[in-house]
């Protein structure tokens, strides 16, 4: 692999100040994930589980009665934690309120889309102005649709038309259809290790690089058998794929989320996206964005505009309409794009794609009024900054206390590795069977991790992921960090 000497400065009111040193992250992984774990002590993480019996009993009753009628208690990935979920009542800003009146700092933001702070009032205003007259569906066109779409036409380097979908995974769905009749290919190629939604096709090499099917229970053989992987930041061998495809129909497209797997935890070179824009060039494959946590994080442009690469396709999803449900588009060339057009009974080749409640006007109203809060807030930027501070922060804590875990950002998007599960080598069968047993143990810590931090006042996405907002300021992240660096005391 070849990897940048250090880390990349970028033009100056950039939402993301400078590309991480990747060659220097990678030694870090291996260094991390090359020792023993180093969890938070048992007797302190008695204390930890101390707290939620003592001060969640609310969230555990909750937890324990949605069981009984939800498997597994949860509906999300996102809500589950360690030991329960918690049931919140409020979210406002940077903040969060559980039901039992606990108060926590949101570095979760709902998954990423709340990039003002979740249920800002400037959309919330909106939105309820629209539904005093209007309603949250119609089924037919509304001019909130219009207005959005043209917005992130306007924004997006690579979107001359855009076409709603409900989430982030049918909009992956129908960019990958779409894909498949513009170039009458079968075959894509996916970076092992991302995650592009739930979609038969896409459970595949998900999550960690080259465990192609693991996770593909109940999705019969055939959906997957034209979906292909390769490790990230390994040019060679996606070039390889390529050629190996061309002797067979050629390669419809290839997927990428632009920072690298799983928003960056496997990051990526800073030239990989162009290096494999030249590719899917010389191959004559589609090259698919997926910007459904980078969308407007890292710009109102998206990853697309920071790095200079303009993709064929491109697919949005939760960030789309600020927090509100039925977020989800595919963008794109208005050559290809004309290939999704709709109507009843139309005789024009085209790929279908429908959803009765997709473009409704709440969503597209608030999608629309959170990207221009975003544009007139310089919302990506300061969040963006809120990130580096916050990271800058961990990584004195870290050094302080001699610890080996890893802290980067890009932007807004803060990632903190230290159980390192998701940076295990899986890139054999053989590895991942030895690893499985490690893989289990470090993924627990990591859901300790996430616990303590829960435990001291903050919440963040599976204890190793964290987004920053346009509300959190310095005060909020200055605040965060003690509280991160009294948990990082307890290892």
């Amino acid at each position: 692999m070849n990897h940048p000497r250090a880390s990349i400065e970028t033009p100056a009111g950039s939402a993301i100040s400078q590309w991480p040193d990747i060659d220097a992250l990678y030694r870090r992984f291996h260094a991390l994930v090359n020792q023993p774990m180093r969890p938070v002590r048992r007797d302190a993480m008695a204390k930890v589980m101390d707290y939620f019996e003592q001060r969640c009993q609310g969230s555990k009753r909750m937890a324990e009665q949605a069981r009984q009628v939800i498997p597994g208690g949860v509906q999300h990935n996102l809500a589950f934690n360690l030991p329960f979920p918690l049931a919140i009542a409020e979210a406002n800003g940077a903040h969060m309120t559980d039901v039992d009146g606990n108060r926590y700092i949101d570095f979760l933001q709902a998954g990423g889309p709340t990039l003002l702070g979740s249920n800002h009032p400037a959309v919330r205003s909106k939105v309820l102005e629209l539904l005093e007259h209007c309603g949250p569906t119609t089924g037919l066109l509304h001019e909130y649709e219009v207005k959005l779409a043209e917005l992130v036409c306007e924004l997006m380097p690579g979107v001359d038309m855009l076409r709603m979908a409900g989430s982030g995974t049918e909009a992956v769905m129908g960019a990958i259809r779409l894909a498949r009749a513009y170039t009458g290919r079968r075959r894509v190629i996916k970076i092992g290790g991302g995650y592009h939604g739930w979609s038969d096709s896409m459970v595949y090499g998900m999550r960690l690089p080259k465990t192609g099917r693991m996770e593909a229970v109940g999705i019969p053989r055939g959906a997957t058998a034209n979906t292909q992987e390769s490790l990230p930041n390994d040019l060679e061998a996606i070039r390889r794929r390529l050629r190996w495809n061309r002797l067979r129909g050629g390669t419809a497209a290839v997927i990428v989320e632009p920072f690298g797997p799983e928003s960056g935890t496997r990051p990526v070179t800073h030239d990989f996206n162009a290096q494999l824009r030249k590719l899917c060039d010389e191959f004559g494959a589609l090259l698919i964005f997926d910007e459904v946590v980078t969308g407007f994080r890292a710009g109102l442009g998206g990853a697309q505009a920071y790095f200079g690469v303009k993709p064929d396709l491109t697919v949005l999803g939760k960030c789309l309409t600020g927090g509100y449900p039925m977020a989800g588009a595919i963008g794109g060339r208005r050559d290809i794009m004309m290939m999704l057009v709709g109507g009843i009974g139309t005789t024009a080749k085209r790929a279908f794609v429908g959803g009765t409640l997709t473009a409704n006007p709440l969503s597209c109203a608030a999608g629309y009024y959170a990207l221009k809060e975003i544009q007139r807030t310089d919302a990506a930027v300061k969040a963006g900054q809120a990130g580096d501070r916050l990271r800058r922060g961990l990584d004195q804590i870290i050094e302080r206390l001699g610890l080996p875990y890893v802290a980067y950002n890009m932007g807004s998007i803060v990632h903190l590795q230290t159980s390192g599960v998701m940076l295990l080598d899986t890139s054999s069968l053989l590895k991942l069977a030895r690893l499985k047993n490690e893989a289990k143990q470090r993924k627990h810590m990591m859901e300790e991790m996430g616990a303590a931090y829960t435990a001291h006042g903050i919440i963040t996405l599976a204890g190793s992921r964290i987004y920053t907002s346009l509300a959190d300021t310095d005060e909020i992240v200055d605040e965060a960090l003690n509280r991160f660096e009294d948990v990082l005391k307890l290892v």
